[in-house]
């Protein structure tokens, strides 16, 4: 599964992706904020898993020369619920891109049929919490412990849901390109 947005294009990593996803990923100031990536990461980790239920995607920049990969998005499973989940390497915060990036993915999780999506933020990344509201996402008013595999260590997380309606239903403020399967656009060719 592949989605396009303004300004980037998700798609799948592959293994040929494994030393460029490293290179982005592999800083410490990325993976404290992040529930299941280890610190160390190595090239080892990067190697990504692919479920047609829980889509996860390297972002890549659109340029004009290579694209270059700024980050990943994707959907997981978290006790039974589906949850979002997002990374930008440094070079690339603040400039909106994982609010664009999960944009796309909360449209995908809705054509897939997912109903109702969880995410979380480490209460000292409040920068995540912001990036969720602009998704719509609901603050539960609840918090949790949950381990930091980059810090070896359980810290809290603010915990927030979102309500997935009927397709074109959906209240986030970004309109993204629907995601289109490569297989049935290369069938129609």
């Amino acid at each position: 599964m592949f989605a396009r947005t303004e300004r980037l294009l998700l798609r799948p990593s592959w293994p040929e992706d494994a030393a460029e996803l490293h290179q982005a990923i592999a800083d410490e100031g990325i993976v404290r904020h992040l529930a299941r990536a280890p610190w160390l990461y190595t090239a080892d980790d990067a190697a990504q898993a692919h479920d047609a239920l829980y889509p996860a995607f390297l972002l890549m920049l659109r340029t004009y020369g290579a694209p270059r990969l700024i980050g990943a998005c994707g959907l997981g499973n978290y006790d039974g619920s589906v949850e979002l989940g997002y990374w930008i390497a440094r070079p690339y915060w603040g400039l909106g891109f994982a609010t664009e990036a999960s944009s796309a993915v909360v449209s995908i999780a809705k054509a897939i049929g997912h109903k109702k999506l969880i995410a979380s933020h480490f209460t000292d990344n409040p920068a995540s919490g912001k990036v969720l509201r602009k998704l719509g996402f609901q603050n539960t008013g609840e918090a949790a412990l949950r381990h930091s595999n980059g810090r070896r260590a359980a810290m809290t997380c603010a915990l927030y849901e979102k309500t997935l309606g009927k397709a074109g239903a959906d209240s986030t403020s970004m309109s993204p390109l629907p995601a289109f399967n490569i297989r049935a656009q290369m069938e129609r060719l």
